[in-house]
């Protein structure tokens, strides 16, 4: 990113006064909430990582259900039983915290993958667009920027297609 604004820094420090270029600018942050696209992504990695959500969450319950049996009951247990019964929610919440650690591991990777292949078409749909249009700068990231040389709008649109 940093060479990215240098790059883009640099350009504009060479860019002539006088010419008469076509700029545009693409909020990248807001072609990824809202490109049909990407909210297909979006749900399709929902769809597909829900299970293992639930199963994570109903061991979370059970892990909450243990512990309060266990506070319930803790006066009245013997020492073995109380051992035992602690051992057990022990042994829960560990696979528990494992398996929480691999879901995680594994939606950043699948929504890391997605994110590129969104990525990856809106930037050919930008490519197209600047080509077609003949600009002869598309911004992704700008401190600031003006709202008359936005063509987010036109790039999701057409996204969209």
């Amino acid at each position: 990113m940093l060479r990215g604004i240098l790059a883009f820094l640099l350009l504009f420090c060479l860019w002539p006064a006088h010419a008469d270029g076509k700029l545009g600018f693409v909020n990248t942050d807001r072609v990824f909430r809202e490109a049909p696209i990407a909210l297909a992504a979006q749900k399709k990695l929902e769809k597909e990582f829900a299970p293992r959500d639930a199963d994570l969450q109903k061991t979370a319950q059970k892990i909450r259900d243990m512990q309060a049996q266990l506070d319930k009951l803790g006066d009245t247990l013997s020492d073995a039983d109380r051992r035992n019964r602690e051992r057990d929610l022990a042994n829960v919440t560990r696979d528990y915290q494992r398996n929480l650690r691999e879901f995680r591991e594994d939606l950043n990777a699948r929504r890391n993958d997605e994110l590129l292949r969104v990525q990856d078409k809106a930037r050919k749909v930008i490519q197209n667009y600047a080509e077609s249009e003949k600009y002869d700068l598309i911004v992704e990231d700008a401190v600031y920027y003006n709202p008359k040389i936005d063509i987010t709008d036109r790039i999701i649109r057409l996204l969209n297609q």
